[in-house]
């Protein structure tokens, strides 16, 4: 994984938290876990990796726990029940402890050598946050229609121009983040951390990245629960900020912890 001429090529960041949520993923947890170490060591000169255990059912929490106590860079994060995937990000990020949070999903469809591209993006030093965009989507088709039309939807509701809001590869600065609360505990959170960066004036950059097909586990972002779940948050905040702009804004949780 290191002998990437990605990583050969992008100078490390200092600190880096990598987190990725996983809902009953026990097939895919070791693999991605063992890749992180690998990989981070050539990206950071400092990292941790946090696995959110979004209320498995499967075998995903004792693995979670078990590869934390072999290795001091990885710990575990447990919802006793399944939160949604926004959620998860929320709790991703309130454990982040470093200076540069970063997060794929725990499906192994992004390779975490690939975070050398956002981190050199980065390094350029003119963007508080990167966001990955699939080059190429390994998704079924009923998933890239919906994601071509939420996309479309996000563009005219709220202006957001990102190419792939939902592209599960994003890096961003801490500072970046500092002050923004959030509110959705689903699938549009993600959409909603950008809408809230950009009204607070965060420079955001897009970068391209690979996506894989998922070999092992059963992917839940097309359900029709997670679904509906995006779109009630969607309208909720698209009717508070045509209300009031400033409230809308301000409402919700920090996204960060303490450090």
């Amino acid at each position: 994984m290191t002998d990437s001429p990605v990583a050969d090529r992008v100078p490390r960041l200092p600190e880096l938290t990598y987190f990725f949520p996983a809902h009953n993923e026990e097939a895919n947890l070791r693999g991605l876990v063992e890749e992180a170490l690998e990989t981070l060591p050539g990206l950071a000169e400092r990292f941790e990796i946090v696995i959110v255990d979004d209320g498995s059912r499967d075998d995903t929490p004792r693995i979670a726990d078990e590869l934390a106590g072999a290795h001091a860079q990885v710990r575990a994060v447990h919802h006793p029940t399944n939160l949604g995937y926004g959620a998860a990000l929320r709790s991703g990020f309130a454990a982040a402890r470093f200076a540069n949070i970063a997060f794929t999903d725990g499906d192994r469809q992004f390779r975490v050598v690939d975070l050398g591209r956002l981190i050199e993006r980065l390094g350029a030093g003119d963007v508080d946050a990167v966001v990955g965009y699939r080059i190429r989507r390994a998704d079924p088709l009923a998933r890239t229609v919906y994601a071509r039309l939420y996309r479309l939807a996000n563009r005219i509701f709220f202006g957001l121009t990102v190419r792939d809001v939902d592209c599960a590869c994003k890096l961003f600065s801490r500072a970046s983040l500092e002050g923004v609360n959030v509110e959705s505990g689903g699938a549009f959170l993600s959409a909603e951390l950008l809408i809230k960066l950009r009204a607070r004036g965060r420079r955001l950059a897009e970068v391209g990245v690979p996506h894989y097909p998922r070999t092992a586990g059963s992917p839940t972002g097309a359900k029709p629960s997670v679904v509906l779940r995006a779109v009630r948050d969607f309208w909720l905040l698209r009717l508070r900020l045509w209300a009031a702009a400033g409230p809308a804004l301000r409402r919700g949780q920090p996204i960060l912890g303490a450090p």
